[in-house]
């Protein structure tokens, strides 16, 4: 038996009006999708917990199998595995974004713009991260340099117990209020407002601005953690698994779990990653003795925290179209038993710009057993049936035939 487990992360949305009253699931042309789900297992499920952050690495763990309350640790550190940094135990890793706020006025009175900074490239991003750590880095905290803008600080008997408010979550506000704070937020705070001496006119940011591009004039912290550790998945389930996402903490809760990750050129964890090429990865490690494979797509969570209406559409069909269907193909042809299952991680609403604790849409197809499923696949027609898995971590019971 082969398993693909494909997340399309933010996928679940509300009805918008600009749809015609439709959700992106529901305005999407998914046939593959669409032409699996009166066969297949479909309802929801909660992946995050109640009274835990709905943020990607409590959802992705669960979905995995691994309860959050128990595993989880923050993002950070999982993104300083996939990243290849030795985490000693003294340590503690902080998400570093590069984000844009407006130019005008005092640093505490700026207005978060872009939590990506326009997505900027890798690239540009390594020489911003490079300057941060000549400057601010010192024996005990250093800067790394992770993917677009997402980044990772290491921070020698670091606090890792402060509440710092997410970045996405505050577009288009005052970064005043949700500034870290107080005795114990001070030196993060300090940091943050010195990174906007070291960024705002960098070269790379003037090239930016004179190609009609936001900077990324100044850090953001979050999510801290130390060292994490996770069970082995193959030890739990017998599977030899592999994990493909442009996404640091996909790769690092995989790499923790023992699981083998596959990085893919071109896939950038936004709309106009390489779709084809993560099908492609998936069918040669299939074809290489993988028989569990774990796809994250991260575009359609990008395109709801950057209110992207049509590219959030766009991307779910994309998955569908240049992943889903040749992978699915594939193993369709391979004349072996196999199964498959879609959900995303968590909700991430066009409205909101951010993600929400709300159960998603899941489906489970089985190639040897047909299951009276639903017409379309839409957070809906799930809900309709009735059927709720109300922790995410038991989830993969319903998956997997030991």
């Amino acid at each position: 038996m082969k398993y693909l487990v494909l997340i399309p992360d933010g996928m679940a949305d509300e009805k918008i009006s600009a749809l015609g009253n439709k959700t992106p699931m529901e305005a999407a042309n998914k046939n593959t999708i669409d032409s699996l789900a009166p066969h297949s297992l479909v309802g929801t499920v909660s992946n995050v917990p109640f009274g835990m952050v709905p943020e990607s690495d409590t959802a992705n763990m669960a979905i995995l199998s691994f309860d959050p309350k128990v595993y989880s640790k923050g993002r950070s550190p999982l993104e300083a595995v996939s990243m290849g940094l030795e985490m000693q135990d003294d340590e503690v890793a902080y998400r570093c974004n590069i984000v844009t706020l407006s130019e005008e006025g005092e640093y505490d009175e700026k207005i978060m713009l872009d939590h990506s900074a326009d997505e900027i490239t890798t690239a540009e991003a390594d020489e911003l991260v490079k300057a941060l750590d000549a400057a601010l880095g010192n024996e005990f905290r250093r800067f790394y340099t992770g993917v677009s803008y997402r980044h990772c600080i290491l921070w020698k008997n670091g606090c890792d117990t402060y509440n710092f408010m997410r970045p996405h979550d505050i577009l288009g506000q005052c970064i005043k209020d949700h500034l870290p704070h107080g005795e114990d937020g001070k030196v993060f705070y300090d940091l943050m407002r010195a990174s906007w001496d070291v960024l705002d006119k960098h070269p790379i940011n003037e090239a930016r601005r004179a190609r009609g591009l936001r900077p990324a004039n100044s850090i953001w912290l979050w999510s801290p953690g130390k060292k994490p550790a996770l069970p082995s998945f193959k030890d739990k389930w017998g599977l030899d698994a592999a994990v493909i996402s442009a996404v640091d903490l996909i790769k690092g809760i995989g790499l923790c779990a023992g699981m083998r990750s596959i990085d893919v050129d071109g896939a950038t964890g936004n709309v106009h990653t390489n779709y084809t090429g993560k099908a492609n990865a998936a069918i040669d490690a299939f074809k290489d003795g993988a028989n569990y494979v774990y796809i994250h797509v991260e575009a359609p969570d990008e395109c709801g925290h950057r209110a992207e209406l049509e590219n959030k559409v766009l991307s779910v069909e994309l998955i569908d179209e240049k992943i889903l269907k040749p992978v699915f193909e594939y193993l369709k042809g391979t004349g072996e038993d196999f199964k498959i299952m879609i959900l995303p991680d968590h909700p991430t609403p066009i409205r909101l710009r951010t993600h929400t604790i709300d159960p998603v849409p899941f489906m489970i197809y089985s190639s040897k057993e047909d299951k009276a499923g639903v017409n379309t696949f839409t957070e809906e027609s799930a809900a309709s049936t009735g059927l709720y898995i109300p922790h995410g971590h038991e989830l993969m019971k319903l998956l997997i035939e030991k």
